[in-house]
């Protein structure tokens, strides 16, 4: 595909990391903020965001942790060239492969990605259940929104194939998803942490951060919840925070 006819750039990180992306379509947000803040990345880990975009969260990640290799993999070609172009405007290292997430392990190793090879891999499959999500007429937004069935069990073996032993694997799913996240997790991952998300303190999550070790063995953990906005509807101070670019979430560890 061709570059999208209109783009904007968008600060995110309080203009830490500036983002060219399509105006319409598939645009990057809160989720992939969160998702960076909670991935356990350390300087000279190979970090591999899996279906990037526009580099969002891996970018994100690079920006906290300087001195990471970091391959950003996106389907789209358009996606992908403006994630090429959005790292080198931010002075950030970084390889682009343009692949399909599922596909084959040979594919991945001729894009560099041979198994065992990944410390740490970070992911925001598309969600939305088909069954109750109305397709959108934009392609490029329904492939970056719709799961099929077999979604998140594909994503899980890439990353589970691509990374090391005790590599560590992040992600962002909707909440309402967790028997799926933790069945996807059960062959090949341990030491699983599970960080709700809530809009407020009186509904319930709407998104779940994940992490998980690669042959981990420690028990579950669940976190105190992750609330986007107090009683009242303001904010919350740490969530704020962390969209800044000033902090990050449990799930990174020590």
């Amino acid at each position: 595909m061709s570059e999208p006819a209109a783009v904007t750039e968008d600060g995110f990180l309080g203009g830490q990391l500036l983002l060219r992306q399509p105006r319409a379509g598939h645009r990057a947000g809160h989720d992939a903020i969160l998702l960076a803040a909670a991935t356990p990345a350390r300087a000279g880990d190979r970090v591999v965001d899996l279906g990037a975009g526009v580099g969002a969260a891996g970018l994100a990640v690079a920006r906290r942790v300087p001195g990471i290799a970091l391959v950003l993999v996106e389907i789209d070609a358009a996606l992908a060239e403006l994630a090429r172009g959005n790292a080198a405007a931010n002075a950030i290292a970084a390889d682009v492969a343009v692949l399909d997430v599922e596909a084959s392990a040979e594919a991945f190793a001729a894009a560099g990605l041979p198994p065992d090879g990944a410390d740490v891999v970070l992911m925001n499959p598309p969600f939305n259940d088909a069954a109750r999500h109305r397709a959108s007429p934009d392609k490029i937004r329904e492939v970056a929104h719709v799961a099929s069935a077999t979604t998140l069990q594909g994503w899980v073996h890439a990353a589970r194939r691509i990374l090391k032993s005790n590599g560590r694997l992040a992600l962002i799913w909707r909440a309402d998803g967790i028997g799926e996240v933790l069945t996807a997790l059960e062959r090949g991952f341990g030491s699983v942490e599970i960080l709700p998300v809530h809009a407020d303190g009186t509904a319930p999550a709407i998104r779940i951060l994940i992490r998980a070790t690669k042959g981990g063995r420690a028990p579950t953990c669940i976190h105190a919840a992750l609330l986007l906005n107090d009683e009242s509807g303001v904010p919350n101070k740490e969530v704020k925070e962390v969209l800044a670019g000033k902090g990050n979430l449990p799930l990174v560890g020590r």
